[in-house]
């Protein structure tokens, strides 16, 4: 009798196998990601248990946090590749480029994406090698044709125009030196978040706004706003992007791994995948 049950137990199992679906598309995309991320070498980092803090400004499609609510992204995909094979686990503390950069300075966050290098951040900052290029737009209302016939920033200067900018950012030397000059600098209005000079454009508090090329396209996009904001044909390049490290909580030793992981990553199928996946 025990080996009659035996034998029905085992013809059950393999009839139940049997009737197992396949693997869908997806399900295969993520096994060949991961796939190739097993390839990639494992660094030479002597830390153990190393906890980071990585503070994100709602910035897509670099960092946001999706329907499911999971901190997602272009740079925190690639970024969050690089920590785990350094043997880092991350968790997110989300708020305001302003209020990041402040507890960048404290130690409260470990680090920061898509940072530019200044000399005053490297006061309390170190900084990744490259991991992309950064360009930022000119948006202006679709019906302004005065403005959409300018060629140059000098124009909007000029013309008096009120210029929204987000805070603490980047936007390259010339909007630097335009911020620095005493009659200048009264033109650009500062915001907390990119998403407040939208709002800002469309009441005619200010007549343009500056924003990365990726993102502003995104913010049109998801508020059906491309038949009100237009880009202008003017462009910003403002060059290199970095990974932002705590002076006090990342070490010189952890941030050559972190690099030398970066490097294999950039030149492998997956940095290329990933681009391709943000830019549709």
């Amino acid at each position: 009798m025990k080996l009659c049950r035996l034998l029905l137990i085992i013809l059950i199992n393999l009839s139940l196998a049997g009737c197992q679906p396949a693997a869908t598309t997806e399900e295969k995309s993520n096994s060949i990601t991961q796939s190739e991320t097993n390839l990639l070498p494992e660094a030479n980092t002597s830390s153990t248990n190393c906890n980071l803090t990585l503070g994100f400004d709602a910035w897509e499609p670099y960092q946001y946090v999706d329907v499911g609510g999971k901190v997602t992204g272009l740079d925190i995909e690639l970024i969050s590749l690089v920590t785990e094979k350094i043997g880092c686990k991350i968790t997110y503390q989300q708020g305001t480029w302003v209020e990041l950069l402040n507890s960048l300075k404290t130690g409260e966050v470990d680090m920061l994406l898509g940072a530019s290098k200044t000399k005053a951040r490297e006061q309390y900052a170190l900084f990744s090698s490259t991991y992309r290029t950064e360009q930022f737009s000119l948006y202006i209302r679709h019906a302004d044709k005065k403005r959409q016939a300018f060629d140059s920033i000098d124009k909007f200067i000029t013309s008096n125009s009120r210029i929204g900018i987000v805070e603490d950012y980047y936007y390259g030397p010339q909007i630097a030196m335009l911020l620095e000059g005493s009659v200048t600098s009264k033109l650009f209005v500062n915001a907390i978040m990119g998403e407040l000079n939208v709002a800002r454009l469309l009441d005619n508090d200010i007549d343009v706004y500056i924003e990365d090329s990726f993102v502003g396209a995104s913010m049109l996009r998801r508020k059906a706003l491309s038949n009100r904001i237009t880009p202008h044909k003017i462009a910003i390049e403002t060059g290199d992007v970095y990974v932002m490290f705590a002076k006090d909580t990342f070490s010189n030793n952890q941030l050559e791994d972190f690099n030398q992981q970066l490097s294999t990553i950039k030149n492998s199928p997956l940095f290329e995948n990933l681009m391709n996946k943000y830019s549709q």
